[in-house]
């Protein structure tokens, strides 16, 4: 996740660059449950409003939260499918509040309403994310149902009204990324929180819908609207919090951004770019899945790394005989393409290796989301031309690649 408010906060009032801590622990994405009452077209996890067994049970989840919390691992985001759908809901987020971590809810509203809101606020969640595809006629053609963009409208102003932090979320495609500057002035009109925009991954339904990615020219405009309204807020004193996801090319995007305007602090910015690092799967990020499934990032439920209902999560984490787990923890990565000679590496860390996967087969190829040309990057095509995508062979039935 890029944070850029706090980028734009040290480019309009700069100050030293700072020691960061990382905690010894990722953040945990973790899907508690399968099942949701919408089909998302975007939705990595393939989800429907069926049952789907082998979940973990309430005290199965209790004892790989113990585990998470001596490993380290300093936040959970309490996700699905649906996760206000699973019974104990609340019992598992109760007990994470109770363990000291940060929780979150990653939930698309619908069901957020009069009678569980009491609920959602006693528990305390540092953050509630409720998705926005668009405005009403796109978001409920995304989520294929009528009536669910007012619905996730209503429990944002549900938690607004009931002093939880709350934010909305927004994946944008050729069919709705017109529709950011609206989302933005919704945002302000409701007084939400925060704004996540989360790029287009290729997984689930996502992989499936990935011809309706932003073009390149697109991803631009957005991105300089999304530096423009943040700055503005910033300026006008407002504490609302702008964040982006899935495309760490942001990172260098503003960096360049900054280069055109404030030319004299663009090595200032840089350092503090390489300090936050990039793409964080496999490292500061992690997924567990609803049937205790450890992935190297939400979008990876294709390669497994392991389970929790076997081995300790601290183990599976850790365990650099994976090629996989192995590489993404390397700094540099093995990059290939134009990631590999591109200037700006150290920033990204080769973006979002699972687009490159999803394409060729190659998790080390160039990420094609990337929207950055060469001469921004400062390379040349000569410089790469001769690279080609290696597949790596995958075990079909662990779904692991074989080293």
């Amino acid at each position: 996740m890029f944070r850029l408010s706090s980028y734009m906060r040290a480019i309009d009032q700069p100050t030293e660059l700072s020691p960061v801590h990382k905690p010894a622990g990722p953040v945990v994405i973790w899907n508690l449950i399968r099942r949701c009452n919408l089909t998302c077209r975007h939705c990595y996890s393939v989800s429907a409003d069926i049952g789907f067994s082998g979940e973990l049970a309430t005290d199965q989840v209790f004892t790989v939260m113990d585990d998470l919390r001596a490993f380290g691992a300093p936040a959970l985001i309490l996700s699905g499918g649906e996760p206000l759908l699973r019974p104990d809901i609340f019992t598992l987020a109760q007990r994470a509040k109770d363990l000291g971590f940060y929780v979150g809810l990653s939930t698309n509203g619908t069901l957020v309403d009069e009678s569980n809101i009491t609920s959602i606020a006693r528990i305390g969640f540092d953050y509630v994310g409720i998705s926005l595809d668009g405005l009403r006629a796109t978001h409920d053609r995304f989520r294929q149902k009528a009536g669910a963009f007012d619905a996730s409208l209503r429990a944002i102003r549900l938690c607004r009204d009931a002093g939880i932090r709350v934010g909305m979320r927004f994946t944008p495609t050729r069919e709705s990324s017109h529709e950011l500057a609206h989302l933005l002035d919704l945002m302000e009109t409701e007084q939400v929180d925060k704004f996540y925009l989360s790029h287009l991954n290729y997984s689930g339904r996502g992989n499936r819908n990935r011809c309706s990615d932003v073009a390149h020219q697109t991803a631009r405009q957005l991105m300089d609207l999304l530096f423009d309204r943040c700055l503005a807020d910033l300026r006008a004193g407002h504490a609302r919090e702008y964040v982006t996801g899935n495309n760490d090319a942001d990172a260098v995007y503003l960096l360049l951004w900054v280069a055109r305007r404030w030319p004299e602090r663009y090595e200032a910015m840089r350092s503090r770019l390489q300090q936050w690092g990039g793409n964080a799967s496999g490292v500061n990020i992690a997924n567990i899945d609803n049937l205790g499934n450890v992935h190297p990032d939400t979008f990876w439920w294709s390669y497994k790394l392991g389970n929790v209902k076997h081995r300790r999560f601290s183990d599976i984490w850790t365990d650099l005989s994976d090629p996989l787990m192995k590489a993404l923890k390397s700094r540099p990565r093995p990059l290939r393409g134009r990631c590999r000679v591109c200037t700006y590496n150290a920033i990204c860390n080769g973006n979002t290796r699972i687009r490159a996967f999803q394409l060729t087969g190659d998790p080390w190829w160039e990420d094609p989301a990337c929207y950055l040309e060469d001469h921004e990057l400062g390379i040349s095509a000569e410089e790469y031309q001769d690279d080609k995508p290696q597949p790596l062979p995958l075990d079909i039935g662990a779904n692991r690649y074989v080293g």
